[in-house]
């Protein structure tokens, strides 16, 4: 993922006609967020500012691959870091992101809802 992948907190609606570089940017988020483990970061995030074993610990994967989850998040400019002591401490960059992880888990909700009984 690019660097330069950064979300607006300043704007809820985009271009009436969105153009290439929205299109390419919305494809980057969502390639983010179709990882689980980076999805139950964010949901958790969304929640509540957090270091990494805190997160571990929600997530309940390993220690590095979360550190590494969380490298790609702040590389994308997703979530920010601010250290206390010893600990860095990750929170969500705005609440855009914090409405698209909602939504996305209202989607699954309702679909997972309407899924035919198996007999």
């Amino acid at each position: 993922m690019s660097a330069r992948m950064h979300l607006s907190p300043a704007h809820d609606e985009h271009p009436r006609t969105p153009g290439e570089e929205q299109f390419a940017l919305a494809a980057e988020l969502f390639a983010l967020l179709g990882d689980r483990t980076r999805l139950v970061l964010l949901h958790a995030l969304a929640e509540d500012e957090a270091d990494v074993t805190t997160l571990t610990e929600r997530c309940g994967a390993a220690r590095p691959a979360v550190s590494q989850h969380l490298a790609r998040l702040r590389l994308a400019g997703l979530v920010n870091t601010r250290k206390e002591g010893r600990r860095v401490i990750y929170s969500l960059r705005d609440g855009h992101l914090r409405r698209v992880v909602d939504e996305a888990l209202n989607l699954a909700d309702h679909r997972l809802r309407d899924r035919p009984a198996h007999d």
